[in-house]
């Protein structure tokens, strides 16, 4: 039968208890376990079968016990408390953002992240990894930290697919339709009291899209829509599946989030003063941004840019060239021939937006993002090298460090990922404001004085919640394929058990650790020092060699030398994370470098008392302190004749880490039992990874770095109705127009001599400008020292002298500090004072 809708009815909350409707649509419950636990007092078993939902639960709770509860004073004296807090939070005016902002922030003015997706929590399954649970976890940071900060980002009706995998260890992908009246969504209202629509055009028609909101402790996310009666069925799928459909899918979508999201801002009235990117599906939003200013304002486009760019953050997120989105030109001529006419383009002029090379056959959305940001970053210290190689020839003349790109290294909200039965034992022996002091790490330190065996007891109850419920997990998917395994042989609580969950995309290297069977099955069954391995992870649909690599977990997991000692879980998502991230002894992490951008998987694992085993990628290259996990492999960048030996000689240094380091540290026991030295381990892992690596330091490293940078820019860029972007733009066009006529000499070529460590030397270089003048630039000794490490170090030279026909003297006297051997060169580069960062134009002259 098909039906026309549906409906939930909720019960009438008691007067003494509404405030729990209040509480259900904020997701400040979902890491404040107090809220938790008082959805748990009212009816437990209900709140396990509504999957953790606080709007599921209230929707399906019986009306009497709610009467029942708030009659019982022990109830309601814990739901005053968390109300308390709750509102409290909601309230508070002295906050970290308060505090630190160097300018003062109208009500209406916010800083608007864009992003895909968002990991909030399991209840609410927009996500499919590590994106989107970096942007939730940023954005409950933002909120912690009291920035004026909204989310945009897309609702998904069919969410991002439920994997199952079949009795022969192959994946299937099902997309349930998501309940939009179950979840804590809801939407946004007009000043008339209805609800709020934009619409985008798309070719010859226009597609209303929808805005839900959803509430995270401080901030707001809007949540974009198309499936409405109003639109085509076709349109009313784009908002369908995260990451679902073709190449034309993905794009409709891209646009939706970016020109929809943009539009929603300003129908909304808000005002950002910094528009963030989180990755390239949203870049489109600054292609609005730049229509907007050219009808509105009648700026040209080049000064449509310029404002554009001065407030606006990029932050590309991988090394993976599949990663970083491309389309062919036939597409986007589809979309956006009417875009580059509609402000005066030509469609070349349009599509080198998206190119680094003329002969580019694809538009390249990360290349859009960067070329129209002024502040750009990747998400560890290694990828921010790696991203500033990757893209160098954007600033083709200039050295990859110094490329606008600059990192910052992700983090997770630690409050959301670190297990209760921690913050019970911090609550026993750390400071009592230790939750609000997350970066401080002496209060870190603290964890040395937990007792070993309260410690290890802590670990040990985690440990079994998580194989409990991996039993359950597994019985539920055998009794589907009539598989009558006892379940209860599988993993033991006592083992040395490790972990790896992850998204199957193959350069993450799932099945590393069984590139030699022989040698695992002795490792694995070893005689009292057995160890088992628990997977978990989805491959894309699309992805047959993802799904392979399942398959073959799966078949090694049945084989009778690994059963039970091996586990493939299905469906990974938070919840499931939660259980793993919280109780195995080690996280397992073998991308194959340098193609991990930064993860934070391991990081949810360390602040638990997990160690990491990884290889030396991502964040693991910051984290790592010797006494705190394992590298497999080297630390230096290798070369290898193929990826063959290169998994050879990371799956041997995984295997002899396990034999003569990890194994033997674990069992290692005591005459009380337990392993002290492990402990230690696990302690140091808390200690040096818990203040280092949380979102609260990320966040404040994005306002200090990027955000409050951008704000200045930005008023800036606007003032004197954007006469200084204008002139800026002339200036800039006057640089370009009359770069390549500059020139630059020097009598200090070639092998300079021998001098002591305190002799003053004198560099000296002459230059003709052209139609330029000495205020249009800045001449710099670029000095390499090479003892042993390179190390760069750039000078600024003075005018010294002015010549005739608009040329001039430059020097600089110098010390050397160090003995040893130098190279040096001379460069002009335009004047950084009127710029973002100095190489924004790529603008270089190097003396040849």
């Amino acid at each position: 039968m098909n039906f026309y809708g549906s409906l939930s009815v909720f019960p009438r909350l008691p007067m003494k208890i509404k405030g729990l409707k209040q509480l259900a649509y904020n997701l400040w419950w979902s890491w404040n376990q107090e809220a938790e636990d008082l959805f748990k007092m009212i009816d437990a078993k209900k709140w396990k079968e509504s999957g953790r939902n606080p709007v599921s639960f209230l929707s399906k709770v019986d009306y009497q016990r709610l009467q029942k509860v708030s009659q019982q004073q022990a109830f309601i004296n814990k739901y005053n408390q968390v109300m308390n807090h709750f509102n409290d939070y909601l309230q508070q005016e002295e906050t970290w953002f308060k505090d630190n902002a160097p300018i003062s922030i109208e009500e209406d003015n916010v800083i608007a992240y864009f992003s895909t997706e968002f990991g909030f929590h399991d209840s609410l399954p927009i996500y499919s990894g590590g994106l989107g649970v970096l942007a939730g976890d940023h954005c409950k940071s933002a909120s912690d930290l009291g920035l004026p900060f909204v989310g945009i980002g897309l609702l998904y009706h069919n969410g991002y697919f439920k994997q199952k995998i079949n009795g022969e260890g192959w994946q299937e992908s099902l997309y349930p339709e998501l309940h939009f009246s179950q979840l804590p969504i809801t939407p946004v209202k007009d000043e008339l009291g209805e609800e709020l629509t934009i619409n985008v055009k798309l070719l010859d028609r226009e597609v209303m899209v929808k805005v839900w909101e959803v509430k995270v402790g401080r901030v707001s996310i809007y949540l974009l829509d198309t499936n409405l009666q109003e639109n085509s069925k076709d349109d009313r799928k784009i908002t369908a599946q995260l990451y679902g459909g073709d190449q034309e899918t993905r794009i409709l979508q891209e646009i939706i989030l970016g020109v929809g999201g943009t539009k929603a801002l300003y129908k909304m009235e808000y005002s950002p003063i910094v528009w963030h990117m989180n990755e390239g599906h949203s870049v489109y939003l600054e292609l609005e941004r730049i229509r907007k200013l050219i009808k509105e304002e009648e700026l040209s486009f080049n000064q449509a840019i310029e404002v554009v760019g001065a407030n606006t953050v990029f932050t590309t997120h991988t090394p993976v060239p599949a990663g970083n989105e491309t389309f062919p030109f036939d597409l986007k001529e589809k979309y956006f021939a009417s875009y580059w006419e509609d402000i005066g383009l030509t469609k070349e002029e349009f599509m080198d937006l998206g190119q680094i090379y003329e002969d580019d056959d694809e538009f390249c959305l990360t290349v859009l993002g960067l070329k129209l940001a002024k502040f750009s970053n990747g998400v560890s210290k290694l990828h921010g090298k790696i991203a500033s190689k990757m893209w160098q020839d954007i600033w083709e003349e200039v050295p990859p460090n110094e490329n606008p790109i600059t990192y910052i290294t992700n983090g997770i909200h630690t409050r959301t990922w670190l297990a209760s039965e921690w913050e019970e034992l911090f609550d026993e022996y750390l400071p009592a404001n230790w939750r609000m002091k997350i970066k401080d790490r002496n209060i870190w330190e603290n964890i040395r004085e937990i007792p070993n065996d309260k410690f290890w007891h802590t670990h040990r109850k985690l440990k079994s919640k998580m194989i409990d419920n991996i039993r359950k997990r597994d019985l539920e998917r055998k009794r589907r394929y009539q598989d009558i395994t006892a379940v209860k042989d599988i993993l033991d609580k006592g083992a040395l058990t490790i972990g790896f969950a992850r998204r199957f995309a193959t350069y993450k290297r799932a099945t590393l650790v069984f590139n030699n069977l022989e040698r695992l099955n002795k490792i694995c069954n070893k005689t009292d020092k057995e160890v088992q391995l628990v997977f978990a992870g989805k491959a894309h649909p699309a992805d047959k060699p993802g799904k392979k690599l399942i398959k073959k977990i799966h078949d090694i997991a049945e084989s009778k030398e690994f059963k039970g000692k091996i586990v493939l879980l299905e469906d990974y998502d938070m919840n499931l994370a939660r259980y793993l991230i919280q109780g195995v002894d080690v996280w397992l992490n073998n991308p194959r470098r340098p193609l991990e951008a930064s993860g934070t998987s391991g990081q949810k694992s360390a602040i638990n008392g997990g160690l990491n085993l990884s290889i030396f990628d991502g964040w693991w290259c910051e984290g790592y302190n010797e006494k705190n996990g394992w590298v497999i492999g080297s630390k230096e960048r290798l070369k290898y004749t193929d990826k063959e030996e290169q998994d050879l000689i990371d799956s041997n240094s995984l295997y002899t880490l396990l034999e003569e380091m990890i194994v033997p540290l674990y069992y290692n026991t005591n005459d009380k039992d337990l392993p002290a030295d492990w402990i230690n381990w696990m302690k140091e892992a808390m200690i040096s990874i818990i203040p280092k690596y949380s979102t609260d330091r990320m966040v404040q490293e994005y306002t200090k770095r990027l955000y409050m940078p951008a704000t200045i820019k930005g008023i800036k860029a606007k003032k004197d109705n954007y006469n200084i972007s204008k002139n800026l733009v002339s200036w800039k066009e006057k640089l370009k127009n009359n770069w390549e006529d500059i020139e630059i000499t020097s009598q200090n070529q070639g092998e300079q001599g021998t001098f002591n460590i305190t002799d003053m030397i004198r560099f000296t270089v002459k230059v003709s400008l052209g139609e330029l003048s000495p205020d249009d630039i800045q001449i710099e000794l670029y000095l390499v020292t090479e003892n042993g490490k390179e190390k760069i170090d750039i000078i600024s030279m003075d005018l010294k002298k002015e010549l005739e026909n608009n040329k001039y003297v430059y020097s600089t006297d110098i010390k050397l500090k160090e003995i040893g051997s130098y190279k040096y060169t001379f460069r002009i580069v335009p004047n950084e004072d009127r710029l973002t960062n100095k190489h924004e134009l790529g603008l270089v002259k190097w003396i040849k």
